[in-house]
C-alpha cells in the first residue's frame, strides 16, 4: 500500500503541481486548500503532512494546525513539514514542533528527497 501524503495549501496551482509530482513518485496524495482537512487526520490517515503557514480563508493557520497535530496525535509520530515563503521559517517550524521545513519557492527534487527521507 502506498504511503499517503496530506498537502494543505491555499494555492491551487501548488496543490496541483505537488499532487502530480508525488503521484508520479508512487504516493497516495490527498490535497486540501483549507485547514479543515487537518480536522480529519484520523480518517485520512496520512503518513506525512506538507503544510503551508498562511492558508487564506481558513480558521487556523499552519502553525496552529501543526501544533494541534503534534498534541492530538503524539503516538502517530506523524511528520509535519512546513512549506512556506515566510522569512523565519526555521524558527516557525521549531515553534510549532514541525519535523522540517521547505522554503517557497521550492526545488521539487529537494522536496521529494526530504519527503522520501521522512517516509523511509
Amino acid at each position: 500500500m502506498a504511503k499517503r501524503i496530506l498537502i494543505i495549501d491555499d494555492d491551487e496551482d501548488i496543490l496541483e503541481i505537488l499532487n502530480i509530482v508525488f503521484q508520479d513518485e508512487g504516493y497516495d496524495v490527498v490535497v486540501s486548500n483549507t485547514s479543515e482537512a487537518a480536522d480529519h487526520i484520523s480518517v485520512i490517515h496520512p503518513d506525512i503532512v506538507l503544510l503551508d503557514v498562511r492558508i487564506k480563508g481558513s480558521t487556523k493557520n499552519g502553525l496552529q494546525i501543526c501544533a494541534e497535530i503534534k498534541s492530538l496525535y503524539p503516538d502517530l509520530k506523524l511528520p509535519v513539514i512546513l512549506v512556506s515563503g515566510e522569512h523565519d521559517l526555521a524558527s516557525l517550524a521549531k515553534q510549532c514542533g514541525a519535523d522540517g521545513f521547505i522554503p517557497k519557492p521550492f526545488d521539487i527534487f529537494k522536496m521529494t528527497m526530504q519527503v522520501n527521507k521522512h517516509l523511509m
